[in-house]
C-alpha cells in the first residue's frame, strides 16, 4: 500500500536535578529509571505503527461526517485480515499462502456522550452491490454485485471502507486492520481468553479439534476458535455463526483487556501493547501510541453493560443458500440508528452480546428482554409491535444456534 509511513519519536532530555541525599537520592534514582523505561516503551511501540492516508483512494462524494471533538460520536471500522503474506501467518492453520482477504469486518459505533457502544458485524458471504473504488494508483476498480469480503480482496481496506460508506451513510471517521497472525500474538499476551464451547468440536474441513468445556484458549486454539466454520452449532448458519463467535471472543478479550487486573500487571500489558501495535494498520490520523491510547479511553469511559456486538439485520439469499443478504428495512432501522447516534432498540438488541457476560452465562428470555443499557432504547415502529414475527427471540436458543453455551 502507498504512503506507509512508521512513526518515530525522541524522548526529551533529562533535567538536571540537584544534589540529593539518603532517600532523595533513591527517589531520583527511580524516578530517572521510570523516565527512561517510559520514553523507551513510547518510542518503541510508536516504531510498532503501521500507518496509512487513505484519503485520495477513498474519494470526495464519502458522507458528511460529525465535527471532531469532545461530544461527538466516533464511528470506527475494524477489519480482519487472512493474509498469509506475513512472517507466520503461512503457517496458521495450516492454510496456503493465497493473498489478503477480510472474513471479519465490525463497525464500531461510540456515542457522543460516552453512555455506550455497540459493534455491528458484517457478513462476509452477505450479498452486496459493491461501489467502484480505486487502487493505490487511483485506477478505477469497477462495482459490481457479489459477496461483501470481494471489496476487501480486490482494493484492500480503502474498498471495503468505500463499500460501508456507500452503502450505509455513515462515515467511518477511523479504521484498523489486524493481522492474523498478529491477533494471536494479542491473545497470548493476554495469557489466553476465555470461552465457552458447548460441545467437542471436529471440523474435518478445516482440520479443527475443539474440546468442550469453559476455559482459557490461546495460540493456534484461539485462532482455530474464531475461524471453525463446521462441526459447531447449525452447520446450515456456518458464517453467521462464525461471527457470533467472534463477538463473544472480542467481548471476553475487551472485558480481560479493561479490567482492573490488566492494567495491575505492567508487563503483561507491555506485551498486549507490543503484539497490537505489531499487528495493526492504522489510519493516518491514529499515528501514534498517544492517540490510540485516547481512542481507547473512549470506550473505558463505557461500561463493560453498555459495549454491545451485535450482526446486521439479515436473511438467506435465495438464489444461493450458501449466501446471506441484509434484510432491507432492519438494516436501514440500524444504519439511521447510528447516522443519528441513537442506542439499539430492544429487538435489535435481542441477541446482542456485551462485554460483560461472561463466557458460559447467558440471561434467560425474561431477563434479556427486561435488562437493557441505562440509556433508554430506540423505540419500536407500531408496525412492529403489530408483527408477531417481531417477538423477542429466545436468546439460549439463538446462542446454541450460533455454537455458543
Amino acid at each position: 500500500m502507498s504512503d506507509v509511513s512508521i512513526g518515530r519519536h525522541r524522548g526529551k532530555a533529562a533535567r538536571r536535578h540537584p544534589v540529593l541525599r539518603g532517600f532523595g537520592y533513591t527517589i531520583l534514582t527511580l524516578t530517572l529509571a521510570i523516565g527512561l523505561f517510559s520514553v523507551y516503551t513510547y518510542r518503541h511501540l510508536n516504531e510498532n505503527l503501521t500507518n496509512v492516508d487513505l484519503r485520495e483512494q477513498l474519494g470526495d462524494d464519502r458522507p458528511a461526517g460529525t465535527p471532531k471533538g469532545d461530544g461527538q460520536p466516533i464511528n470506527v471500522l475494524v477489519m480482519g485480515s487472512d493474509t498469509r503474506d506475513g512472517e507466520g501467518n503461512d503457517a496458521v492453520g495450516g492454510a496456503q499462502n493465497v493473498g489478503q482477504r477480510s472474513d471479519t469486518t465490525i463497525l464500531m459505533h461510540v456515542s457522543g456522550d460516552r453512555s455506550f457502544a455497540y459493534g455491528v458485524s458484517i457478513p462476509r458471504d452477505a450479498m452486496v452491490e459493491r461501489p467502484t473504488c480505486y487502487d493505490e494508483d487511483l485506477n478505477e476498480i469497477p462495482g459490481g454485485f457479489g459477496m461483501w469480503n470481494k471489496a476487501f480482496d480486490l482494493g484492500g481496506p480503502a474498498c471495503t471502507i468505500r463499500q460501508v460508506e456507500q452503502l450505509t451513510g455513515i462515515r467511518v471517521d477511523h479504521w484498523v486492520v489486524v493481522d492474523f497472525n498478529g491477533f494471536k500474538g494479542m491473545v497470548d499476551a493476554l495469557d489466553g481468553v476465555e470461552v465457552c464451547i458447548p460441545e467437542d468440536v471436529n471440523d474435518t474441513v478445516g482440520n479443527i479439534y475443539l474440546e468442550a468445556g469453559t476455559r482459557t484458549v490461546s495460540g493456534d486454539e484461539a485462532l482455530d476458535y474464531v475461524r471453525v466454520r463446521h462441526g459447531i452449532g447449525l452447520r446450515e448458519n456456518g458464517d453467521i455463526g462464525r461471527m457470533k463467535r467472534q463477538q463473544a471472543f472480542v467481548a471476553s478479550m475487551a472485558n480481560k483487556v479493561m479490567s482492573k487486573g490488566m492494567l495491575a500487571h505492567p508487563k503483561q500489558l507491555l506485551d498486549f501493547l507490543d503484539a497490537a501495535t505489531k499487528s495493526l494498520t492504522l489510519d493516518h490520523e491514529l499515528d501514534s501510541i498517544i492517540k490510540i491510547a485516547d481512542l481507547g479511553a473512549q470506550f473505558q469511559e463505557i461500561g463493560l453493560s453498555e459495549i454491545q456486538f451485535i450482526t446486521v439485520p439479515w436473511r438467506t439469499y435465495q438464489p444461493d443458500k450458501n449466501r446471506v443478504e441484509w434484510v432491507p428495512e432492519e438494516a436501514e432501522e440500524l444504519w439511521q440508528l447510528i447516522r443519528e447516534d441513537r442506542p439499539l432498540s430492544r429487538r435489535l438488541s435481542a441477541e446482542a452480546i456485551t462485554a460483560d457476560t461472561e463466557p458460559g452465562t447467558r440471561p434467560t428470555e425474561e431477563e434479556s428482554q427486561a435488562a437493557g443499557p441505562d440509556q433508554p432504547s430506540a423505540p419500536e415502529t407500531s408496525q412492529q409491535a403489530d408483527d408477531p414475527e417481531s417477538i423477542l427471540p429466545d436468546p439460549n436458543e439463538k446462542a446454541r444456534e450460533s455454537g455458543l453455551c
